[in-house]
Protein backbone atom coordinates (compact mmCIF):
# COMPACT_ATOMS: atom_id res chain seq x y z
CA UNK A 1 0.00 0.00 0.00
CA UNK A 2 1.18 3.29 -0.96
CA UNK A 3 -0.31 6.73 -0.63
CA UNK A 4 2.05 8.12 -3.08
CA UNK A 5 -0.06 6.16 -5.67
CA UNK A 6 -2.77 7.74 -3.37
CA UNK A 7 -0.90 11.11 -2.85
CA UNK A 8 1.34 11.37 -5.66
CA UNK A 9 0.02 9.14 -8.22
CA UNK A 10 -2.06 7.12 -4.31
CA UNK A 11 -3.80 3.92 -2.25
CA UNK A 12 -5.90 2.46 -5.09
CA UNK A 13 -8.49 0.50 -3.72
CA UNK A 14 -7.33 0.43 0.23
CA UNK A 15 -10.14 -0.53 2.49
CA UNK A 16 -12.68 1.50 1.42
CA UNK A 17 -12.19 4.23 3.32
CA UNK A 18 -14.79 7.17 2.48
CA UNK A 19 -15.42 10.68 3.19
CA UNK A 20 -17.99 12.11 0.88
CA UNK A 21 -16.22 15.20 -1.27
CA UNK A 22 -18.71 18.31 -0.77
CA UNK A 23 -20.92 19.68 -3.40
CA UNK A 24 -21.21 23.83 -3.95
CA UNK A 25 -24.60 24.24 -2.69
CA UNK A 26 -23.18 22.34 0.60
CA UNK A 27 -19.66 23.48 0.97
CA UNK A 28 -20.07 24.26 4.89
CA UNK A 29 -18.38 27.83 6.14
CA UNK A 30 -15.40 26.73 8.65
CA UNK A 31 -15.11 30.29 9.80
CA UNK A 32 -16.17 34.16 8.65
CA UNK A 33 -15.41 34.21 4.98
CA UNK A 34 -13.97 30.70 5.05
CA UNK A 35 -15.28 27.78 2.65
CA UNK A 36 -14.63 24.21 2.76
CA UNK A 37 -14.95 21.78 -0.57
CA UNK A 38 -14.34 18.53 1.44
CA UNK A 39 -12.07 16.11 -0.43
CA UNK A 40 -12.17 12.02 0.35
CA UNK A 41 -11.45 8.74 -0.90
CA UNK A 42 -14.94 7.32 -3.00
CA UNK A 43 -14.60 3.60 -3.34
CA UNK A 44 -11.96 2.57 -6.22
CA UNK A 45 -10.91 6.30 -6.46
CA UNK A 46 -7.99 8.35 -5.67
CA UNK A 47 -8.34 10.78 -2.78
CA UNK A 48 -9.15 14.60 -3.41
CA UNK A 49 -7.50 16.77 -0.33
CA UNK A 50 -9.47 19.05 0.74
CA UNK A 51 -9.56 22.99 -0.43
CA UNK A 52 -10.32 26.50 1.31
CA UNK A 53 -11.86 28.84 -0.42
CA UNK A 54 -11.35 32.58 1.43
CA UNK A 55 -13.46 34.84 0.32
CA UNK A 56 -12.09 38.94 0.71
CA UNK A 57 -13.36 41.52 -0.80
CA UNK A 58 -11.13 41.54 -3.70
CA UNK A 59 -11.69 38.10 -4.84
CA UNK A 60 -10.89 34.49 -3.70
CA UNK A 61 -7.84 32.63 -2.78
CA UNK A 62 -8.13 29.05 -2.91
CA UNK A 63 -5.71 27.12 -0.93
CA UNK A 64 -5.31 23.56 -2.53
CA UNK A 65 -7.41 22.22 -5.76
CA UNK A 66 -7.51 18.46 -5.41
CA UNK A 67 -6.97 15.54 -7.78
CA UNK A 68 -10.06 15.17 -10.04
CA UNK A 69 -12.50 17.65 -12.39
CA UNK A 70 -15.52 17.16 -10.30
CA UNK A 71 -13.44 18.54 -7.24
CA UNK A 72 -12.41 21.45 -9.23
CA UNK A 73 -15.55 21.71 -10.65
CA UNK A 74 -17.03 22.58 -7.37
CA UNK A 75 -14.29 24.40 -6.29
CA UNK A 76 -15.95 26.73 -9.16
CA UNK A 77 -19.19 26.56 -8.81
CA UNK A 78 -18.38 28.07 -5.00
CA UNK A 79 -16.75 30.51 -6.74
CA UNK A 80 -20.15 31.55 -8.96
CA UNK A 81 -22.18 31.36 -5.86
CA UNK A 82 -20.20 33.93 -4.17
CA UNK A 83 -20.41 35.92 -7.39
CA UNK A 84 -15.91 36.58 -6.99
CA UNK A 85 -13.48 35.87 -9.21
CA UNK A 86 -10.25 33.55 -7.78
CA UNK A 87 -7.49 35.82 -7.99
CA UNK A 88 -5.27 33.58 -5.87
CA UNK A 89 -4.33 29.79 -4.99
CA UNK A 90 -1.89 28.26 -2.44
CA UNK A 91 -0.18 25.00 -2.62
CA UNK A 92 0.59 23.63 0.40
CA UNK A 93 2.43 21.14 -1.11
CA UNK A 94 3.37 19.20 -4.43
CA UNK A 95 1.24 16.02 -3.88
CA UNK A 96 -1.34 15.36 -6.79
CA UNK A 97 -4.28 14.93 -4.84
CA UNK A 98 -3.71 19.25 -3.81
CA UNK A 99 -2.37 20.44 -7.15
CA UNK A 100 -4.30 18.50 -9.83
CA UNK A 101 -6.84 21.55 -10.31
CA UNK A 102 -4.63 24.34 -10.92
CA UNK A 103 -4.37 24.37 -14.56
CA UNK A 104 -7.90 23.89 -15.23
CA UNK A 105 -8.51 26.52 -12.46
CA UNK A 106 -6.28 29.04 -14.00
CA UNK A 107 -8.30 28.26 -17.44
CA UNK A 108 -11.43 29.55 -15.77
CA UNK A 109 -9.38 32.80 -13.69
CA UNK A 110 -6.94 33.69 -15.42
CA UNK A 111 -5.80 36.42 -13.98
CA UNK A 112 -5.15 34.02 -10.82
CA UNK A 113 -1.63 33.43 -9.45
CA UNK A 114 -0.47 30.67 -7.96
CA UNK A 115 2.08 30.95 -4.81
CA UNK A 116 3.62 27.46 -3.26
CA UNK A 117 7.26 26.26 -2.51
CA UNK A 118 9.76 25.47 -5.43
CA UNK A 119 9.59 22.05 -3.92
CA UNK A 120 7.25 20.99 -6.47
CA UNK A 121 10.49 21.53 -9.09
CA UNK A 122 12.40 18.34 -6.93
CA UNK A 123 8.88 16.48 -7.00
CA UNK A 124 8.66 16.35 -10.29
CA UNK A 125 11.99 14.72 -11.00
CA UNK A 126 11.60 13.12 -7.69
CA UNK A 127 8.71 11.21 -5.86
CA UNK A 128 5.98 12.20 -8.52
CA UNK A 129 8.90 10.60 -11.51
CA UNK A 130 8.64 7.83 -9.74
CA UNK A 131 5.18 7.10 -9.03
CA UNK A 132 4.68 7.52 -13.13
CA UNK A 133 6.81 5.04 -13.47
CA UNK A 134 5.43 2.66 -11.22
CA UNK A 135 1.66 3.35 -12.56
CA UNK A 136 3.09 3.01 -15.88
CA UNK A 137 4.20 -0.61 -14.86
CA UNK A 138 0.52 -1.34 -13.61
CA UNK A 139 -0.95 -0.54 -16.45
CA UNK A 140 1.22 -2.68 -18.39
CA UNK A 141 0.57 -5.53 -16.17
CA UNK A 142 -3.10 -5.62 -17.25
CA UNK A 143 -4.22 -7.07 -14.09
CA UNK A 144 -6.15 -3.53 -12.84
CA UNK A 145 -9.52 -2.81 -13.62
CA UNK A 146 -11.08 -0.33 -15.74
CA UNK A 147 -11.66 2.61 -13.37
CA UNK A 148 -8.28 2.10 -11.20
CA UNK A 149 -6.58 1.86 -15.07
CA UNK A 150 -8.63 5.75 -15.74
CA UNK A 151 -7.68 6.67 -12.31
CA UNK A 152 -4.11 5.91 -12.89
CA UNK A 153 -4.34 7.85 -16.83
CA UNK A 154 -5.83 11.06 -15.15
CA UNK A 155 -2.58 11.42 -13.15
CA UNK A 156 -0.09 10.46 -15.56
CA UNK A 157 -1.75 13.22 -17.81
CA UNK A 158 -1.40 15.52 -14.58
CA UNK A 159 2.26 14.54 -14.46
CA UNK A 160 2.96 14.98 -17.92
CA UNK A 161 1.79 18.01 -18.24
CA UNK A 162 3.85 18.90 -15.08
CA UNK A 163 5.34 22.55 -15.99
CA UNK A 164 1.89 23.75 -15.54
CA UNK A 165 1.74 22.91 -11.68
CA UNK A 166 4.82 25.44 -10.99
CA UNK A 167 3.99 28.37 -8.63
CA UNK A 168 3.67 31.54 -10.28
CA UNK A 169 5.49 33.07 -7.21
CA UNK A 170 7.51 31.06 -5.12
CA UNK A 171 6.97 31.41 -1.56
CA UNK A 172 10.30 29.55 0.34
CA UNK A 173 10.32 31.77 3.58
CA UNK A 174 7.77 33.28 5.70
CA UNK A 175 6.00 35.73 3.81
CA UNK A 176 3.21 38.21 4.86
CA UNK A 177 1.00 38.58 1.02
CA UNK A 178 -2.13 40.74 0.76
CA UNK A 179 -4.68 38.18 -1.18
CA UNK A 180 -8.10 38.93 -2.73
CA UNK A 181 -8.19 41.57 0.00
CA UNK A 182 -7.02 39.49 3.07
CA UNK A 183 -3.94 39.53 4.81
CA UNK A 184 -2.36 36.23 5.18
CA UNK A 185 1.25 35.00 6.90
CA UNK A 186 2.50 32.17 4.81
CA UNK A 187 4.86 30.03 6.48
CA UNK A 188 7.13 27.35 5.15
CA UNK A 189 8.22 24.00 6.27
CA UNK A 190 11.32 22.55 4.97
CA UNK A 191 11.51 18.83 5.11
CA UNK A 192 8.19 17.97 6.95
CA UNK A 193 5.25 16.28 4.81
CA UNK A 194 7.13 16.95 1.45
CA UNK A 195 10.65 18.95 1.00
CA UNK A 196 8.50 22.24 1.26
CA UNK A 197 5.14 22.71 2.98
CA UNK A 198 3.26 26.33 3.28
CA UNK A 199 0.84 26.18 5.69
CA UNK A 200 -1.70 29.33 5.90
CA UNK A 201 -2.38 31.47 8.98
CA UNK A 202 -5.22 33.96 8.61
CA UNK A 203 -4.95 36.51 11.40
CA UNK A 204 -8.59 37.65 11.08
CA UNK A 205 -9.91 34.57 12.20
CA UNK A 206 -7.68 32.50 13.33
CA UNK A 207 -7.57 29.44 11.36
CA UNK A 208 -4.32 28.03 10.65
CA UNK A 209 -4.32 25.89 7.31
CA UNK A 210 -1.94 23.01 7.68
CA UNK A 211 -2.27 20.75 4.44
CA UNK A 212 -0.79 17.24 4.80
CA UNK A 213 0.99 18.46 8.17
CA UNK A 214 -2.09 17.10 9.63
CA UNK A 215 -4.02 13.94 7.70
CA UNK A 216 -6.69 11.47 8.70
CA UNK A 217 -6.94 8.25 8.98
CA UNK A 218 -3.24 8.38 9.30
CA UNK A 219 0.15 10.63 8.77
CA UNK A 220 0.79 10.60 4.64
CA UNK A 221 4.51 9.57 5.17
CA UNK A 222 5.49 8.58 1.24
CA UNK A 223 7.69 11.75 1.53
CA UNK A 224 8.23 12.66 4.76
CA UNK A 225 10.90 13.62 7.67
CA UNK A 226 9.42 12.54 10.40
CA UNK A 227 11.47 15.37 13.24
CA UNK A 228 10.55 17.92 10.16
CA UNK A 229 7.16 17.13 10.24
CA UNK A 230 6.94 17.01 14.21
CA UNK A 231 9.03 20.38 14.65
CA UNK A 232 6.22 21.90 12.22
CA UNK A 233 3.13 20.95 13.93
CA UNK A 234 5.75 22.92 17.06
CA UNK A 235 5.53 26.05 14.64
CA UNK A 236 2.28 26.34 13.90
CA UNK A 237 1.38 25.97 17.82
CA UNK A 238 3.40 29.13 18.35
CA UNK A 239 0.69 30.81 16.17
CA UNK A 240 -2.56 31.92 18.28
CA UNK A 241 -4.51 30.13 16.12
CA UNK A 242 -8.55 28.66 17.48
CA UNK A 243 -8.92 26.04 14.37
CA UNK A 244 -6.23 24.05 12.14
CA UNK A 245 -7.93 22.89 8.75
CA UNK A 246 -6.03 19.92 7.45
CA UNK A 247 -5.18 18.49 4.44
CA UNK A 248 -7.35 15.35 4.90
CA UNK A 249 -10.23 15.21 7.49
CA UNK A 250 -11.52 17.56 9.88
CA UNK A 251 -10.82 20.46 11.50
CA UNK A 252 -9.08 20.16 14.59
CA UNK A 253 -8.88 22.47 17.88
CA UNK A 254 -6.33 24.13 19.67
CA UNK A 255 -6.45 21.28 22.23
CA UNK A 256 -6.53 18.39 18.99
CA UNK A 257 -3.49 19.72 17.56
CA UNK A 258 -1.68 19.48 20.23
CA UNK A 259 -2.81 16.11 20.83
CA UNK A 260 -2.26 15.14 16.91
CA UNK A 261 1.33 16.00 17.60
CA UNK A 262 1.53 13.80 20.59
CA UNK A 263 0.16 11.01 18.75
CA UNK A 264 1.83 11.78 15.76
CA UNK A 265 5.39 11.68 17.87
CA UNK A 266 4.48 8.42 19.56
CA UNK A 267 3.88 6.52 16.04
CA UNK A 268 7.33 8.06 14.78
CA UNK A 269 8.55 6.43 18.34
CA UNK A 270 6.92 2.84 18.01
CA UNK A 271 8.58 2.43 14.61
CA UNK A 272 11.98 2.85 16.29
CA UNK A 273 11.55 0.51 18.73
CA UNK A 274 10.57 -3.35 18.86
CA UNK A 275 7.04 -3.11 18.49
CA UNK A 276 5.31 -4.78 16.01
CA UNK A 277 3.49 -2.45 13.58
CA UNK A 278 0.52 -3.53 14.80
CA UNK A 279 1.22 -2.77 18.11
CA UNK A 280 1.91 0.94 16.58
CA UNK A 281 -0.86 0.79 14.41
CA UNK A 282 -3.07 0.28 17.02
CA UNK A 283 -1.54 3.29 19.61
CA UNK A 284 -1.90 5.82 16.78
CA UNK A 285 -5.53 5.05 16.24
CA UNK A 286 -6.23 5.09 19.98
CA UNK A 287 -4.81 8.73 20.42
CA UNK A 288 -6.45 9.76 16.97
CA UNK A 289 -9.79 8.35 16.34
CA UNK A 290 -11.89 10.70 17.92
CA UNK A 291 -11.13 13.84 16.99
CA UNK A 292 -10.59 11.81 13.39
CA UNK A 293 -14.29 11.19 13.67
CA UNK A 294 -13.82 7.78 12.66
CA UNK A 295 -15.86 4.96 11.58
CA UNK A 296 -15.36 1.69 12.59
CA UNK A 297 -14.38 1.37 8.53
CA UNK A 298 -12.20 4.03 9.08
CA UNK A 299 -10.37 2.51 11.92
CA UNK A 300 -9.72 -0.20 9.91
CA UNK A 301 -8.30 1.86 7.69
CA UNK A 302 -6.33 3.86 9.45
CA UNK A 303 -4.43 0.45 11.05
CA UNK A 304 -3.80 -0.40 8.06
CA UNK A 305 -2.11 2.73 6.47
CA UNK A 306 -0.04 2.94 9.87
CA UNK A 307 1.31 -0.39 10.00
CA UNK A 308 2.41 -0.14 6.36
CA UNK A 309 4.19 2.99 7.20
CA UNK A 310 5.93 1.96 10.04
CA UNK A 311 6.99 -1.38 8.72
CA UNK A 312 7.71 -0.60 4.60
CA UNK A 313 8.28 3.45 5.19
CA UNK A 314 10.29 4.66 8.00
CA UNK A 315 12.23 1.42 9.76
CA UNK A 316 13.80 0.34 6.03
CA UNK A 317 14.71 4.15 5.90
CA UNK A 318 16.03 4.97 9.53
CA UNK A 319 12.82 6.52 10.43
CA UNK A 320 11.99 8.84 7.74
CA UNK A 321 10.87 8.42 4.00
CA UNK A 322 13.68 7.24 1.48
CA UNK A 323 12.49 10.92 -0.03
CA UNK A 324 13.41 12.62 3.08
CA UNK A 325 16.43 15.14 2.89
CA UNK A 326 16.46 14.85 -1.17
CA UNK A 327 14.56 17.96 -2.11
CA UNK A 328 12.22 15.77 -3.69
Amino acid sequence: MMCRLACGIVWMGVLGWVAAVAQPADAPRVAAHTYEVAGGIEPGRQPDGNTYVLEGAKGLTVIDTGRHPAHRLAIEALARKLNKPVVAIINTHGHLDHVSGNPGLKTAYPGAKVYASSAIDGALTGFLADSAGQAKTLIDSGKMDAMSVEEIRLDLSTFEHGEALKPDVVVDDLRTLTLGGLRLDLHVAKDAATAGDVWVFDPATKTAFVGDLVTFPAPFLDTACAQGWSDALGEIEKTPFERAAPGHGPVLTRAELADYRTAFDGLIACAKSTETPTVCADGWVNAVAGMGKMAEDDRKMARGMAAYYVADVLRPNGGNSKYCGSGK
